[in-house]
């Protein structure tokens, strides 16, 4: 059995920092990629956000970068521009989140790299598409975010000011995105022989995304109504709060309704003008969850679990981050899995993401420290010790120093 994942023998260039594309390598990497992370001598801003036990080793950072080698190349100069070309001509794809300009002007742009290597996929992902108003524009999540109508709909739906969701919810979404592009192009580059350049933009992603659920009435023209899902956006569409707490319940389907008029002594309402039908309900949706609502002010949460649950009601308890890690399907599942880190002790991580029979994934490498690879990977682009060496003098390259080292001088 290959215990390495699917993705065994494909390796990919990683010029990402942050969140979205580290996101969407460490999918990749979990799968089986090698993902080669090229990192400024600073390494990716990410590294600096703690909690941490040694600097350039955030908990955010640690949790997006594993299976990944590090090297560092400063592209502002010549030799790591160079550098970064030899590894790109033995890789299968090249990502990147900066702006396509940036790349350009690092001597690093399609052509450029196409140049050493014309199979490769040379995948962008930043914030807009390059053939609108927009492009070259900075983008971030929180950005993207309130640019897709996400802020706005939380404030549509509460009536209280627009806000962003609490998660990287735009970095996260498009990072998926770009490592379903990128599989996509290297399928075609394997099959034909042939690259080509992919840009992946937050804002058309995410709107996508959006719009997908609320393009509604414009979904014909001339319009058949207005925009928005008017289930998602019902004001009492959010956790029900109970006599001592909150859950989550979801009466969807006829046969849910059906069950939970019996659950409450109310079955004469299976025929009422606005409960009796989907379409009804659909029209009516927003007194459909109120009225939902004033129901489950009269029970407690555990009662209330019970009765649903028995009815093959759709129900979950509410979790916090904190209840989350201890979480009984989690853990059985082992979720969070524990290692020792060869730099920061003991580690709480989080399981790669679905289970193959044939090809299982796994992780391999733990989250390198800033440039741990760096000489590994410089050796098999082709460079001998003393050019290393030299490139290391010159600060175009690092490898920290052995773990013992560092520990001795904490």
């Amino acid at each position: 059995m290959n215990s390495t994942g699917p993705l065994e023998g494909i390796r990919i260039l990683d010029l990402t920092a942050v969140v979205m594309g580290p996101y969407a390598t460490q999918t990749l990497g979990d799968l089986g990629a090698d993902i080669v992370k090229v990192e400024p001598p600073g390494g990716d801003n990410l590294r600096a956000v703690g909690p941490m036990r040694h600097p350039g080793m955030g908990a955010m950072a640690m949790h997006l970068n594993r299976n990944k080698r590090s090297i560092v190349l400063d592209l502002k100069q010549p030799e790591g521009r160079e550098a970064c070309l030899k590894l790109a001509a033995g890789c299968d794809a090249l990502i990147y989140n900066t702006r396509p300009q940036a790349m350009a002007r690092l001597g690093l742009g399609y052509e450029a790299v196409a140049a050493v290597n014309p199979k490769i996929v040379y995948l962008g992902a930043f914030g807009y598409g390059e053939q609108g108003p927009y492009a070259g524009k900075p983008a971030y999540d929180d950005l993207i975010q309130g640019a897709a109508g996400i802020a706005s709909l939380f404030a549509q739906q509460s009536g209280d000011a627009p806000r962003y969701a609490p998660v990287t919810l735009a970095d996260r979404a498009v990072g998926l995105q770009a490592a379903i592009a990128l599989l996509a192009a290297v399928l075609h580059a394997q099959r034909t022989g042939k690259g080509q350049a992919v840009e992946v933009p937050m804002f058309e992603a995410l709107s996508q995304f959006v719009m997908g659920d609320h393009l509604g009435g414009h979904s014909f023209e001339p319009p058949l109504g207005p925009t928005g899902y008017a289930r998602l956006l019902a004001p009492h569409r959010k956790p029900y709060a109970t006599s001592d707490g909150y859950l989550s319940v979801l009466i969807y389907n006829d046969k849910h309704w059906q069950a939970f008029f019996d659950v409450i002594g109310r079955p004469a309402l299976r025929d009422s003008p606005m409960f009796g039908t989907h379409t009804a309900r659909a029209a009516n949706i927003g007194a459909v969850y109120a009225f939902v609502a004033e129901v489950m002010a009269t029970r407690t949460s555990d009662a209330w679990f019970a009765a649903l649950a028995a009815a093959d009601i759709p129900v979950a308890r509410l979790h916090s981050t904190e209840s989350l890690l201890d979480d009984p399907h989690l853990r059985a599942v082992d979720f969070y899995p524990e290692f020792d880190h060869p730099s920061e002790g003991r580690i709480r991580t989080l399981a790669p993401v679905g289970r193959y029979s044939a090809t299982p994934t796994a992780i391999r490498r733990p989250t390198p420290r800033i440039g741990e690879q760096s000489v590994e990977l410089l050796r098999e682009a082709g460079y001998g010790d003393e050019a290393i060496e030299s490139m290391r003098r010159r600060g175009v390259t690092l490898q920290p120093d052995p773990l013992n080292k560092d520990r001795d001088t904490e």
